[in-house]
């Protein structure tokens, strides 16, 4: 599903080396937590994942789809495999729940009727049924947080990456999206979930890769994490 060999990414003379000759592989359906200190590389990996950035060095195949290979007009396309929950949200804040959502499916040509038999489901699923018409400012902090994984998963990604979705939420409000991402991935999603939350990645115990300095140092099945 993932699979990086020997990536590098350097920025610039001064820059410095941000990943280092990393090599990975995270089969399909997994559910693998990256941990690390700020400025370690983890949003470098995920960004090389997105193709917002390409490699110094190295081979990287997401999918069955070789980035060396991969034209320009082909990014969309990846993308659409690829759904990403930041931290803060970005939802639309003048659309309400359910606009919030279906937007997603519009900008890539879904039709209307298609649209209205996808977005309830997905909120269904994300425990927001009967909040369709609320706006973000009359939601918990969780509540966004899972309209935004509702959005990120409305096209039926094979990848969801999750870059530290609870960091700005309470315990409880963090519990109820971690145990979204947990649904997701038992519906057949890869999860890749990036957390500074100790609890979380302890609790969880799933499969944790550390990043340190640009360097995999870790990588455990069922692993614990300590800050």
């Amino acid at each position: 599903m993932i699979l990086l060999d020997r990536v590098t990414k350097t920025y610039g003379r001064k820059g410095g080396t941000a990943l280092d000759r990393i090599s990975l592989h995270v089969e399909p359906k997994e559910f693998v937590i990256v941990v690390g200190a700020s400025g370690a590389g983890k949003s470098t990996l995920l960004k090389l994942l997105t193709r917002e950035e390409k490699p110094s060095s190295g081979k990287i195949i997401v999918g069955g789809i070789d980035y060396e290979r991969l034209k320009d007009k082909e990014i969309p396309l990846l993308r659409r495999k690829i759904g990403v929950v930041f931290q803060d949200f970005k939802l639309l804040q003048n659309k309400t729940v359910y606009e919030n959502v279906s937007f997603a499916l519009e900008i890539v040509g879904m039709g209307s009727r298609e649209i209205n038999h996808t977005v309830p489901k997905v909120l269904d699923i994300v425990g927001l049924k009967g909040k369709e018409k609320r706006m973000p400012r009359e939601l918990s902090g969780g509540e966004r947080q899972r309209v935004a994984i509702a959005r990120a998963v409305t096209r039926q990604p094979r990848i969801l990456i999750a870059d530290e979705p609870t960091g700005n939420l309470d315990p409880a409000h963090a519990w109820d999206v971690i145990k979204v991402l947990e649904k997701i991935n038992r519906f057949g999603t890869t999860v890749l979930l990036t957390t500074h939350n100790q609890d979380i990645v302890n609790r969880l115990k799933r499969r944790v890769i550390t990043i340190d300095d640009g360097k995999i140092v870790s990588d455990r099945a069922g692993g614990e994490y300590k800050a």
